[in-house]
């Protein structure tokens, strides 16, 4: 392994978003704030409590989540279709890294993207007396696991994209509607009976369930079927992704 190399690729990636904060950390801080103050207190304190729990800590997780979800993809999705865009990911393609190497600098600085993100807003969320876990090695392992799955599709989509346009698509019509209808502000049980059934073949309905039945003890899910979910597609999307680096998809002309 090329550890000096695979350290200066991730300390380029450290400070490509440490550089612009306030649209990387601030910005993702003031949303959640946002979130938890609205739903969690000023809606929370009008809804009865759901499984015990009273409203706001039962949303924190899934807002912790979705921006575990979003800092990571949005690291890694943007860092690569620039370098494309900007044509310096020759440079890349030209240094003593492997094609590994390169897909695990990228995911480095996607969760440590992620990791400060969720850092922030469980620091805000003990401002408000939300924040607890009840499985801290269950929390750790899905909040990393999910910032590195959505590392790898940031990656994928990075390499896909075409436009700035195309970038956002994934974000626009698929991650923040399953993240809302994933359980996100609700329980299950008070959905419909079709969407009911329906939930049930959403992945981001595991990892918000998943990581709030690791900090407040409450799920409505199997976890070992989220945990197969996520160690499957980890496995899938790896292989995935280094194959298309390994012949050079849309990274060579």
């Amino acid at each position: 392994m090329n550890i000096i190399g695979l350290w200066t690729f991730v300390r380029r990636e450290l400070g490509r978003f440490s550089r612009v904060a306030v649209q990387t950390l601030i910005t993702p801080w003031i949303s959640a704030l946002l979130y938890i103050f609205v739903f969690g207190r000023i809606v929370g304190s009008r809804i009865d409590s759901i499984g015990g729990v009273e409203y706001i800590d039962f949303v924190l997780p899934g807002i912790l989540m979705m921006n575990i979800i979003m800092g990571a993809f949005m690291q890694t999705a943007f860092s690569l279709y620039f370098q494309r865009f900007a044509r310096h990911i020759e440079e890349v393609l030209v240094a003593p890294l492997a094609y590994w190497e390169m897909i695990i600098g990228h995911i480095i600085g996607g969760v440590l993207r992620a990791v400060v993100v969720g850092a922030g807003i469980y620091v805000i969320a003990v401002l408000f007396s939300a924040a607890s876990f009840t499985h801290v090695g269950l929390f750790i392992f899905y909040a990393l696991s999910v910032a590195i799955l959505f590392s790898l599709i940031g990656l994928l989509i990075g390499l896909w994209a075409q436009s700035f346009e195309q970038l956002n698509i994934l974000n626009t019509f698929i991650i923040m509607p399953l993240s809302f209808l994933g359980g996100m502000f609700n329980s299950i049980s008070m959905l419909p009976p079709l969407l009911k059934k329906l939930v049930v073949f959403n992945p981001f309905f595991y990892f918000i369930d998943g990581i709030r039945y690791a900090m407040i003890g409450i799920r409505e899910a199997n976890t070992n079927v989220g945990v197969l979910v996520i160690i499957g597609s980890l496995f899938v999307l790896g292989g995935l992704l280094w194959h298309l680096f390994r012949i050079g998809y849309r990274l060579r002309v």
